[in-house]
């Protein structure tokens, strides 16, 4: 029991990553509290967790959602030890279709939302000596032509991170970032049936984006978050873990 009593928020927390990290550390001991816009699913990770969960249902784009949500932690378990930034918007821009209602939403959610819950939940997370795990993306480094607003979020946290790492080290607050690349997600699926893709699209996946021949799955992710939430990882903080199958930076793919 990794994470034994330690009281978990997790954002984005109905499905995907944020749900298989919110499961993953039920399982190792902690307590959580789910977020999601979802009141529906929400409510059915809560059951499937039992008493260890908790639902606060709420819209980052809202900059009083990250008091919120800090509050709905500490009413229903007492404090917070740590917390995942796991929600995001993934959505598709370019330079010719963004918009500047389009990018400020995406920064809203993306970027600031992390940054409003961080500055939330640091009285408790000092008090825990606690820490906070962003999960960034490989895009941060330059990212895809139709992710530009998306890219652009995620270098920004990335950013954020280390700098808090850097900031807040003294204080005994660690701050750690996944980077992580293709996941099959029951989101990333749904978008790409809508984008054409045959039903078990992933199955067929080209050996240039997944060389073990399938995609992460959520699981993988959570799996690596319990080391980083957990005290094995201490005093470690400010590092930027890539979490995808092949090197990003200084690739060179093979042909096929």
């Amino acid at each position: 029991m990794r994470l034994r009593d330690r009281v978990v928020v997790v954002t984005g927390s109905t499905t995907g990553i944020g749900r298989a990290i919110a499961e993953r550390c039920v399982a190792e001991g902690a307590r959580v509290l789910v977020h999601g816009r979802d009141r529906a699913a929400g409510e059915a990770v809560v059951r499937a967790l039992g008493e260890s969960a908790a639902l606060h249902v709420d819209d980052l784009a809202d900059p009083r959602a990250a008091d919120r949500i800090v509050d709905a932690a500490v009413r229903a378990f007492g404090g917070v030890d740590a917390l995942v930034n796991n929600a995001a918007a993934v959505v598709r821009s370019n330079i010719d279709t963004t918009s500047a209602e389009h990018f400020d939403r995406v920064i809203a959610v993306n970027t600031r939302a992390p940054l409003l819950l961080i500055r939330s939940a640091l009285p408790h997370l000092r008090k825990s000596r606690g820490c906070v795990l962003n999960i960034g993306s490989v895009n941060a480094y330059s990212g895809e032509p139709d992710l530009l607003d998306y890219s652009i979020s995620k270098g920004a946290l990335m950013t954020m991170s280390r700098n808090l790492a850097n900031a807040l080290g003294a204080e005994q607050v660690r701050v750690n970032h996944f980077n992580v690349g293709w996941v099959l997600t029951p989101n990333e699926d749904a978008l790409q049936r809508r984008l054409g893709q045959p039903e078990r699209w992933h199955e067929h996946v080209s050996p240039a984006f997944a060389p073990s021949g399938r995609l992460l799955t959520p699981e993988h992710i959570a799996a690596a978050a319990v080391y980083w939430l957990s005290d094995e990882s201490r005093p470690i903080s400010g590092s930027v873990v890539e979490l995808e199958q092949f090197p990003v930076i200084g690739r060179n793919p093979n042909k096929v």
